[in-house]
């Protein structure tokens, strides 16, 4: 089966929908399918081996100024390629190109507009070079901010159009005025014209359900596989050593960092605890440095001074022996997750988790049994779950066993590629 999977880079950073398109995408391959898989906005960055097309579709330079500069919207073709090059956009990216929603309100509306948006341009490249180089049996698009595309491909292409739901709404939901409802209705409008959507969990399902106005035997769970090998059992703990609490993930406020910072002091002050350290990693861009730069500053004066340490963005190599390193992991994300990859990755090497109680998160918890639920922005109770595993260590070892378990049985690359597979052939059969 020819499939094109198009997916949205992330400027530069590691996201978790371009390691888990780039994950699916290799998987399909080993199963022997003809997949292409195409960078929209941004080159995809991943700490597995890259397999997408080195050209880029609708570049952030390109959109941005067709956006802004009406001449931009008629440029020819030859003079388009320079700004997409992915060199160029790469340099773009580590310069901090902006993601904020507030900034990008009618380049969203824009691109959800399709053939009619400022974009049109862009959509006629790529409906070209998909009839005329892939023509695919299948098209998979990474996200629904991209459901503005799927009006010309199904039109000119033929294939089923599938879509994947990846935690837009939180971008979406900061978006202002007028902005907002008109992203809304318009992503509700062009949702009916994609086949199938697909979701990491049953919470996103029917969430999102909802949000785009779908019937929800419309969206297919699909829960994400990782690619298994280099993942191992934790050696930890270790006598003498103080124990490790870790976080990996974007270092942001919607992801909570703050919230572990202040259970791990309830812990130091208010329990009985051998020696602990806070270690956290994860991509840190430059609209969040003062974010980490108040943490740090907060560690410094707190009891946690000398016990934190802040590990930079990560390899694959250097997050899997970093996730090796630790007794127990946590993410206390404000918002309702709606991916949970690095509590996968955390159980994957037989670290247990303590996570809060909304999104993905029990769901995951109840389905791997590699960890502990906690009440969401509650520090006081995150830390109470956390003295739970750390003054019981053989109940944590046996918590990341079964989690780790979990992850071999069920949440592997094979299974989601063949089940994504299974997908795209039963919306072959209907056309």
């Amino acid at each position: 089966m020819k499939i094109a999977y198009l997916a949205a880079g992330a400027a530069g950073m590691y996201c978790g929908s371009c390691l888990h398109d780039n994950t699916l995408a290799t998987a399909l391959l080993a199963l022997g399918e003809d997949v292409v898989l195409v960078p929209i906005y941004t080159p995809i960055r991943t700490d597995e081996a890259d397999v997408s097309e080195r050209r880029v579709f609708f570049g952030g330079i390109n959109a941005y100024l067709q956006q802004k500069i009406p001449l931009f919207r008629h440029t020819p073709r030859w003079f388009d390629r320079w700004l997409d090059h992915p060199t160029l956009l790469r340099l773009l990216a580590g310069r901090g190109a902006s993601v904020d929603p507030a900034k990008l309100g009618a380049m969203t509306v824009s691109m959800l507009s399709g053939e009619v948006g400022n974009q049109r341009k862009e959509l006629d490249k790529l409906v070209d070079w998909l009839i005329d180089e892939v023509q695919p049996d299948v098209v998979h698009l990474s996200n629904s901010m991209m459901l503005g595309l799927a009006r010309m491909i199904a039109k000119r292409c033929g294939p089923p159009v599938v879509c994947s739901l990846s935690g837009e709404d939180i971008f979406l939901e900061k978006l202002t005025p007028p902005h907002y409802e008109q992203a809304r209705l318009l992503l509700r409008e062009r949702a009916a014209e994609v086949q199938a959507f697909v979701s990491l969990n049953s919470y996103y399902a029917d969430f999102m359900a909802e949000y785009l106005s779908v019937e929800r035997a419309k969206i297919h769970v699909i829960p994400h596989g990782l690619k298994l090998e280099g993942h191992a059992q934790s050696q930890r703990p270790i006598p003498g050593v103080p124990l490790r609490i870790g976080y990996l993930a974007r270092i942001c406020e919607d992801k909570g960092l703050h919230l572990l910072v202040e259970a791990c002091e309830r812990l130091i002050e208010h329990y009985e605890l051998p020696q602990i350290e806070l270690h956290a990693a994860g991509y840190l861009g430059s609209s969040d440095r003062k974010y980490l730069q108040q943490i740090q500053k907060r560690v410094n004066q707190g009891p946690l001074v000398g016990k934190f340490r802040y590990h930079g963005e990560l390899d694959r190599a250097g997050k899997i022996d970093f996730l090796q390193s630790l007794d127990v992991f946590s993410m206390p994300t404000v918002y309702r997750e709606s991916k949970g990859l690095p509590l996968l990755e955390a159980l994957a090497n037989a670290v247990p988790a303590v996570v809060p109680q909304h999104g993905t998160f029990p769901e995951l918890i109840t389905d791997t049994g590699g960890g502990l639920l906690c009440q969401p922005h509650d520090a006081a109770d995150l830390a109470a779950k956390l003295a739970s595993l750390l003054t019981d260590l053989q109940r944590a070892k046996e918590l990341g066993r079964v989690g780790q378990q979990a992850i071999r049985d069920r949440y592997h690359a094979q299974a989601m590629a063949k089940r994504t597979l299974s997908l795209y052939c039963d919306l072959q059969k209907r056309t």
